[in-house]
């Protein structure tokens, strides 16, 4: 464990932006991150940022992971969004025995990812059989491995169910040469994230394949980082996105204001109203930034300290993460008006950053009901204790 978590991933993820904007519009058309660009991420490390360091992984903290997906972000979202998605999904290896984590992770490219909770799997001797279809699979086209959350159905067809009496969803993970592919995603934005979808047909999934993610008494690492829960992980990372395209559109109006002459008016540099809206939304885009990660790092310090992940931890999470992908949108849109006509030419890059940040915002991590969760568990706390524990 001299090994020091993170070190340098930033600085790689930096030094990889000229790279990936110039791959952005070839992404872009073939709704792929490209070859050089997948090379790329995987020789940098970037793919195993939050594997477990017993697998060669980084397991960095979650404010590095941050930090990697807002730099690849001010690049390109849809690159972004794949690294973020795969790069979870890579903490189901600390739930899994020891040689399945080897073999899924540590043969090249070692990628896994997967699509939304849906359908069954029936116990069979030694595993499961599947035959089913999923949905909204992001970075599935560079995976060597595919995952899926099912319901568990006993041989008799009973469903299995956890002592507290919900049912058991179990992820099951299979070589992606097991599945067909199918090519759906045509959306208005985050293009390039190949989000498609994918199929099983009578599929045996071993009983070491079968992983009880998310589950704290199935877990094998004992590192702080996966007392975290995937699914506020990706909460996390999708922020961190969405602030990456906020500070890359923001920067690009600051820059057209500061040499754009709009005919019959005076220089935009010199606009009192422009120079308000990029004040204002300044300071919105740092006040966001200074939530996620101070939220980030406080449970950080807790877990690292020995707690828990509580409802307090929980709560604090999705508040922060939700409301800082709708301040990234309400920033984008503001740089983007601002930018006027300029904004719709896409050799300006206004307006797919607009159409990413828009469909980033249409995501689970996005939903308002996140806000009444969270108002919900603040009114029911008692007088004194807030969402975040304080």
């Amino acid at each position: 464990m001299n090994k020091l978590p993170g070190f340098g991933l930033i600085e790689r993820a930096r030094a990889l932006q000229p790279l990936i904007a110039r791959e952005a519009d070839e992404i872009e058309r073939t709704r792929r991150l490209t070859e050089p660009v997948v090379s790329a991420l995987i020789e940098n490390g970037l793919y195993r940022v939050l594997l477990p360091q017993s697998l060669g992984g980084t397991e960095a903290p979650p404010e590095i992971f941050m930090q990697v997906l807002e730099e690849i972000a001010k690049a390109d979202a849809s690159t972004a969004w794949c690294l973020g998605q795969c790069s979870v999904c890579a903490m189901t290896a600390a739930y899994l025995d020891p040689d399945a984590a080897h073999e899924i992770f540590n043969a090249p490219p070692g990628i896994l990812a997967w699509g939304a909770i849906a359908h069954e799997v029936q116990v069979v001797p030694g595993g499961y059989r599947a035959t089913a279809r999923w949905d909204f699979a992001s970075g599935c086209r560079q995976a060597s491995w595919l995952g899926a959350h099912v319901r568990v159905v006993e041989a008799d067809g009973t469903p299995r169910r956890k002592p507290n009496g919900a049912p058991e969803i179990r992820t099951i993970l299979f070589p992606v040469a097991s599945a067909t592919m199918y090519d759906v995603w045509d959306v208005i934005g985050l293009n390039g994230t190949g989000t498609d979808s994918y199929s099983v047909d009578d599929l045996f999934i071993p009983d070491k394949f079968a992983a009880l993610r998310d589950e704290p008494a199935a877990l094998r690492e004992r590192g702080p980082l996966y007392k975290l829960s995937t699914n506020l992980t990706f909460g996390l990372g999708f922020a961190a996105v969405s602030l990456g395209v906020a500070r890359a559109t923001l920067d690009a109006a600051v820059d057209l204001a500061r040499s754009k002459l709009p005919q019959g008016l005076k220089a935009m540099r010199e606009n009192n109203a422009v120079q308000g809206v990029i004040g204002r939304n300044e300071a919105s885009l740092r006040a966001a930034r200074a939530y996620l990660y101070a939220t980030a790092s406080e449970v950080w310090r807790d877990l690292t300290q020995g707690s828990d992940f509580t409802d307090e931890h929980r709560a604090a999470v999705r508040l922060a993460s939700t409301w800082t992908i709708h301040q990234a949108a309400s920033v984008v849109d503001a740089a983007y008006h601002m930018a006027g006509a300029t904004a719709v030419f896409s050799a300006n890059k206004f307006e797919r950053r607009f159409r990413d940040m828009h469909a980033i915002a249409q995501q689970i991590q996005a939903r308002d009901t996140h806000y009444e969760d969270v108002g919900k568990m603040i009114l029911a706390a008692d007088p004194g204790v807030t969402a975040n524990g304080a």
